[in-house]
């Protein structure tokens, strides 16, 4: 539950962020939920940037000493850097697998052989697997003179499910890393993809991504991006067999949980895009009100909520659910409070207004689609 979540110790802390940075709540929030089994690829942005300002970093370990393992790749390669490090985890639990089998075959002791029977039944689920590894270690310790048992021991750091995370902002996934995205995607693993949206290159001063909405001006788009945003979510519904979502924390916090456990549990690969305000888009009110621009951003039409689960399929029922209501507020009047769109209205008032009324029916359009989506037979 939300509530819950929060008595649990957040593993990242004094991130170095901008003050109100949209990017670091959900990081922290992740870790409450997985950290003490968490593995993360970080793309080079400003995830990486505050995640791993060297000498410092915001991730931490509790008092048993276990916390994130974090490490930055590049940014075109990030994606194929996580998927190296799933395989590698994977191999190394396959042959664990293999070494349980052999041990119960020897039938050493029973108490050892119903507990390894138990963790080869639970080994692919999170806490599940927590529980087991915690009931098998004493075992394997009391018989670590067996070859096999010693085996399994030299291994026992992989006897937890790993949480496998790859980070990144949208200038990563939805460009220079979306070849990458898309291999991971393709490849129907157990990998679970995390987008922090910002809708610009935030790290390198704010340039226009395929993200970048239409109307809103960025470096290298001064006059205002003319062609709408890409749709990351969509295209990877259309694999099938891949969980995506789209959240926002100050929108809906329930929401944002119940999907982040869900992509986490889920046993294929996961993509899940969160809406990230940034110091560079430039709030009126400051980036105290970044919580805030989320659930206004929702409230308008301006990002949307939704879940794609495939495994509901096998239900019989619609695996997308649109989660936001329809737009209650002004989608213009949320555009004139952000300097990025104001911006336009000054420098080029003669195409301003017709760009902002493209922005919203971009906006529509896109609800629309979800919408039909949401209520039409399995698709």
């Amino acid at each position: 539950t939300l509530k819950g979540s929060q008595f649990r110790e957040p593993l990242c802390e004094f991130s170095g962020a901008c003050a109100g940075c949209g990017e670091t709540p959900y990081a922290k929030l992740l870790t409450q939920l997985f950290g003490d089994r968490m593995i993360i690829a970080n793309a080079t942005g400003c995830t990486s940037i505050w995640g791993g300002s060297y000498p410092s970093s915001p991730y931490t370990t509790n008092k048993e000493g276990l916390g994130p393992a974090w490490a930055n790749s590049l940014f075109e390669d990030n994606a194929e850097y996580g998927y190296g490090m799933y395989l590698g985890v994977e191999q190394n639990r396959d042959k664990l697998a293999k070494l349980a089998t052999e041990a119960i075959n020897d039938n050493i002791d029973a108490d050892l052989t119903q507990a390894l029977n138990n963790w080869l039944e639970n080994k692919d689920k999170g806490e599940e697997s927590q529980a087991a590894t915690k009931e098998l270690l004493p075992l394997l310790e009391k018989h670590s003179s067996n070859d096999t048992v010693k085996a399994i021991l030299d291994l026992k750091q992989y006897l937890v499910k790993k949480s496998q995370w790859i980070f990144g902002g949208d200038g990563w996934a939805y460009d220079i890393g979306f070849g990458g995205l898309d291999h991971v995607l393709a490849s129907g693993d157990d990998v679970n993809i995390f987008v922090f949206d910002t809708e610009v290159y935030s790290n390198t001063g704010g340039q226009a991504s395929k993200s970048t909405p239409t109307a809103a001006v960025a470096k290298f788009a001064a006059a205002g991006k003319r062609i709408r945003k890409k749709d990351l979510g969509r295209i990877a519904m259309t694999y099938g067999y891949v969980y995506v979502a789209q959240i926002a924390l100050g929108a809906n916090m329930n929401h944002a949980v119940r999907v982040i456990k869900e992509a986490e549990a889920y046993p294929g690969p996961s993509l899940i895009i969160a809406y990230s305000p940034c110091i560079a888009h430039g709030m009126k009110g400051g980036m105290t009100s970044s919580s805030i621009r989320t659930k206004q951003a929702v409230e308008c039409g301006y990002w949307h909520l939704y879940s794609y689960n495939p495994l509901l399929k096998e239900e019989g029922k619609n695996p997308f659910s649109l989660d936001s209501k329809e737009p209650t507020e002004s989608f213009q009047d949320f555009l004139n409070t952000e300097v990025r769109y104001t911006t336009l209205a000054k420098t080029f008032p003669e195409v301003a207004e017709e760009f902002f009324q493209k922005a919203e029916q971009d906006a529509k359009e896109r609800y629309n689609i979800y919408k039909a989506m949401s209520e039409s037979p399995l698709v």
